[in-house]
């Protein structure tokens, strides 16, 4: 037998075994590297909150926890992840432009650390939900900037947007402090973008967003406990693209970071990170079942597909560009054909990869989608077509670990239901 993949020493051939294909696997001494690499180099008083919507399993989180990161969550079930692995409260904090009254409920019973607050409904909605309580609700204002710096994957701030209130809006209600006695303002909170992968474009944004908490919080007249420079750190995916520099990033960030700090001892400052930490660690793994030639051009048709990867699809791009591919079991042949990977779906949209510069491949082989530790099957259509949600496996400490069981047939059919009527018919035919 070739070369083949591995992780922690334990070859693909036998995971794929053990756990069935289609899978994800997470690679715990990757993550582990990558928090303890920004903790290294980064400035001590930065935070690192992890987003959970880039992989919200909950051993994920907790292995990142371990490694000292708080959370950053964005549903009722984020938050119950969170605290599920071993998050703390006061580590916590629930943004989002849409969350419920139920979710807001369950911030101020656990106690987090801030609601990020973005819109001025919400905020009144905030108040009445404290008061009911007899509480004072802690919460960050994430404010939408008139400024935007270029550089990010998708732009989330200095535009029209559902998300924060905009700066000039906000700093025109300058007693908003004033009606909402059970709220107590805090922090500040601006997220520029995603998929940012230029130093100068981080620290641009960073100094900005202090700039503009300073500016806020002196104008409404609160104090700035918290401040929130979003992050969006990326990772290299495609042709051309090439990964942080993080000694470079440091240079640029950490004297802008430290200025900060001396001028407020007191104020804790947090950057959210998602797929920088996690996107590196995970490799989706398919098993082909058939290979074949149509029009000249050669196909491998996989046993998953977009519906667990759909960011191998190219959402949001304008044009199709792959995620960095393997053909796992086989790593030591050269790569000198092109092949179009393609999972079982009924649409054509259904491509991994198209012309993939792959060995010869046979049916049996593992295909390997790399870099797919984040935004994987949770941001994908897992339920198209009934093939449900593939397995989830994390390699720790040179142990393989089932975090997520695949879904089986009842699993997909429990939650659905007969009218009444058509059951009598059924059982009486």
């Amino acid at each position: 037998m070739g070369a083949e993949f591995e992780i922690q020493g334990i070859g693909i051939s036998e995971l794929a075994e053990r756990f069935g294909t289609p899978l994800y696997l997470y690679d715990g001494a990757e993550l582990a590297s990558r928090i303890d690499g920004l903790r290294a180099e980064l400035h001590p008083r930065l935070e690192f909150f992890f987003s959970l919507k880039a992989n919200p399993n909950v051993a994920v989180c907790a292995a990142l926890h371990a490694r000292g990161a708080r959370a950053e969550v964005s549903s009722l079930v984020e938050l119950l992840t969170a605290l599920r692995a071993g998050v703390a409260p006061r580590d916590i904090i629930f943004l989002g432009p849409g969350k419920s009254a139920g979710e807001l409920e369950a911030c101020l019973e656990h106690g987090i650390h801030a609601i990020v607050c973005e819109s001025l409904g919400e905020l009144d909605l905030i108040d009445e939900l404290a008061r009911r309580r007899g509480a004072v609700a802690r919460v960050m204002l994430r404010v939408n900037p008139t400024f935007s710096v270029k550089g990010s994957g998708l732009t989330m701030g200095g535009k029209p947007r559902q998300f924060g209130i905009d700066e000039v809006q906000l700093l025109a209600r300058t007693g908003l402090a004033g009606p909402h006695a059970n709220v107590r303002l805090m922090g500040v909170h601006a997220y520029m973008g995603t998929r940012i992968l230029s130093e100068e474009a981080v620290a641009e944004n960073t100094a900005r967003i202090f700039e503009l908490a300073g500016r806020v919080s002196a104008e409404l007249g609160f104090e700035l406990e918290t401040v929130d420079i979003g992050g969006g750190l990326g990772v290299a995916y495609f042709d051309g693209e090439r990964d942080l520099d993080l000694p470079l990033l440091a240079a640029r960030l950490n004297p802008l970071i430290a200025e900060f700090a001396d001028a407020h001892p007191r104020t804790r400052l947090v950057m959210e990170l998602g797929r920088y930490l996690t996107a590196t660690a995970g490799t989706y793994v398919a098993r082909v079942r058939y290979v074949k030639e149509s029009m000249g051009e050669r196909f491998a048709v996989a046993d998953g597909g977009t519906n667990h990867h759909m960011a191998a699809v190219g959402i949001g791009s304008f044009v199709k560009r792959n995620f960095p591919m393997a053909l796992l079991n086989r790593l030591d042949e050269p790569a000198d054909e092109s092949w179009h990977v393609t999972g079982p779906l009924c649409t054509p949209n259904d491509t991994l990869g198209k012309k993939i510069a792959l060995p010869a491949v046979r049916p049996g082989d593992l295909v390997g989608v790399l870099r797919s530790g984040a935004y994987g099957p949770t941001a994908s259509p897992v339920q198209f077509l009934s093939h449900g949600y593939p397995a989830e496996v994390l390699v720790q400490d040179g142990q393989a670990h089932l975090v997520r069981e695949r879904d089986t047939s009842e699993d997909l059919l429990r939650g659905q239901r007969l009218p009444a009527v058509a059951s009598e018919r059924l059982t009486t035919s």
